[in-house]
Parts: C-alpha cells; structure tokens; sequence
C-alpha cells in the first residue's frame, strides 16, 4: 500500500519563505486574508521553526494537508521527503508492515526487503492524515514507536533509529475519543505538544472571493481557456452559502461552474438570479444595477457572511454570537430567520 497522494484541497499562493520548493510538489502555501485565518498561518510560521510534534484540527477540506506540507518546507527537512499516511486506508493487519518495512522471509510471499513508511521519510517528516481512524491497536504500535524513535521491521533481528518529524491531523475530537476509550490518551499527549487549528469558510467568509478568483484563473490555465470571472450575483450567492466541505468543496464546485459555461462571465450553478453569459468572443460588459438594488444586495450578503462568521466563532451558541456582534439576541434571531440561517449547522 502506498503513501497517501491527493490533489491539495486549499488555495495555493507561493511558496514559503524559507526554500524553494521541489519541481512539481504541492508548495503548501495558503490563501487568505481573514484574521482568523491570519493567525493560524502564523501559528504555522512560528511552528515550522522548532522540532516538535504538531496536530493540526479542522473539518473536511479546511487544507489540513497543505498545512503539514507547508510545516516541513519551511522547515529544516524541507530537502527531505515528505511522506503523507492515509491511516484511513491502512487496516490494522497490516499498519505494522506498512509503518515498519519487513525483510526477506518475514512471512511466505516476502521475497525481499521492504523499507516502511519510516524509512522511506528518514530525515524529513511523516505526516499521519486522519489519526482518528487508527485502531487501538495500530495506536498502540505508533504509541511504542514515538516513546524513543527505535522500531523492527516485521522479521528483523535488531531494531532502528528513525530521524523523521510527526505531524498529523484529525477532523474529530481527540480528547473526546479519550474519554470514550477510541483514542488513546496517552498517544493524545504525545501528538498534541503543539497544535493548529484550521478555520473553515464559514469562519472566513471575506476570503472566499479571491479563492474563488484563484482557482478559476487556475482552471482556465489548465484548459487553455481564456480568462473567466463569476458574475456578482454568483459570488454574493457564494459568500451565503455554508460550505459544509469547505475550502475543498468550493474548489470543486469553481471547477464545475467553469465546465459547464460557455461564456467568459459565468454563472453559479443553483444561484437564483437569472444567468448573465458573454460569448468567449465577446467584452462587452452586463449593464449596472440600480444604486438602491446593488446597495441592497451587496447589505445583504455583508449580513449573511457576518451572522455565519459570528455562529461559527460561537460554535451555534446565538446568545454568545449576538454578545460578540453587539446585538440583542432577539434582533439577532431575527435576523438569522431573515436570512435563512439554521444555527444547526455550526454546532
């Protein structure tokens, strides 16, 4: 089985500070602008700089793998490998092999010796995508493993001395699988010496425009196309919506817009405003809103992006998103009815 290879969830802007980058690896850079997002990044720059172990939280697609890409670039091991584990695709028989190698002979069809993930990540960083998923088991041989470095190949006679950084990543809460006996707690504190926490779009609404921008000009790169721009209506409809998948799910969803247009301004699939194509060929620009209309739409999606951001931050808790927005809870439920905003979806 071998290390996990996906195409990078999150905004891609250049590459980090402190070395250039491989030809065709993923630079790890991150796109935004938001204070939330802000602070994680330099969360990310103040930890690249020291050797410990790092957790990195967030939901689905928030970019958690670009992060841990971007801790090992920016960082001393940057011209060593970096090698990515999905440990939701290692069945527990077989992680011991997989994490430590096996020499010739370890069981019937081992005809030679197999170096391991660890081997294979010597002197730069292994990064163990969702941790969470990892039996008790496997937890207990990677808990074994972390206590001194030193490991067996399966078959071997004598054990080794790894030199790797572990970094890794979770979308579930690891203290709360403690409690409930499906995460170690002990692995917990070796994992979580550091840690960052990724913010999702519902967070970071203001950045949701130039990432919007980025992968459209990064998919009409990649088709030869010439460039395209989403309509107004498409990117206030894009700024209210909850983005459950977040940044990940947002660049699928610029991607399949773009495929399905035949235009260079393109209209966002599910937004109910009427569509505004241009043919390819053609500059000519949609005719301005009324000043009332577009003050009225542009205080609209301002309302929603805020109200989202606010019931993120508070974790759906209203009364502790209206203290925060300055708002009487009663005006705030209000508004959250006017625009259609389920407090559900941020708990």
């Amino acid at each position: 089985m071998s290390p996990k290879q996906e195409i990078a969830p999150a905004g891609i802007a250049q590459a980090g500070e402190h070395g250039a980058m491989p030809e065709g690896e993923d630079p790890g850079g991150l796109l935004g602008s938001s204070q939330v997002f802000r602070k994680a990044m330099a969360m990310v720059a103040r930890l690249a700089r020291v050797e410990v172990p790092v957790l990195i939280l967030g939901e689905t697609g928030t970019g958690k793998e670009l992060v841990a890409r971007s801790l090992h670039y920016r960082g001393r091991r940057r011209d060593r490998p970096f090698v990515p584990v999905d440990c939701g695709a290692l069945p527990e028989t077989l992680f011991e092999g997989e994490l430590f190698g096996h020499v010739r002979g370890a069981y019937t069809d081992a005809r030679r010796d197999a170096a391991g993930l660890v081997a294979q990540a010597e002197g730069g960083t292994l990064f163990f995508d969702e941790i969470h998923a990892l039996s008790l088991r496997s937890q207990a041989a990677l808990l074994r493993f972390l206590q001194d470095f030193r490991y067996r190949p399966l078959g071997a006679a004598q054990s080794r001395s790894a030199d790797v950084r572990i970094v890794a990543a979770t979308n579930r809460e690891l203290k709360q699988g403690a409690l409930e006996g499906w995460f170690r707690e002990d692995l917990l504190y070796r994992l979580n010496v550091a840690n960052v926490r990724m913010p999702s779009l519902r967070e970071r609404p203001e950045d949701i425009p130039p990432l919007v921008e980025l992968f459209a000009s990064r998919f009409c790169a990649r088709y030869g196309w010439p460039g395209c721009r989403f309509d107004q209506d498409s990117l206030a409809w894009m700024l209210a919506q909850p983005w459950r998948g977040n940044v990940r799910e947002l660049e699928n969803f610029v991607q399949r817009c773009l495929l399905s247009c035949e235009g260079r301004v393109v209209h966002a699939e599910g937004c109910p405003a009427a569509p505004c194509t241009v043919d390819m060929a053609s500059e000519a620009a949609p005719g301005m809103q009324p000043f009332k209309e577009a003050r009225n739409q542009a205080l609209a999606v301002f309302e929603a992006a805020y109200l989202r951001s606010a019931l993120a931050r508070s974790h759906g808790n209203v009364s502790a998103a209206a203290r925060e927005a300055g708002k009487e809870r009663r005006v705030f439920g209000r508004l959250l009815k006017k625009h259609g905003i389920d407090r559900a979806e941020f708990s």
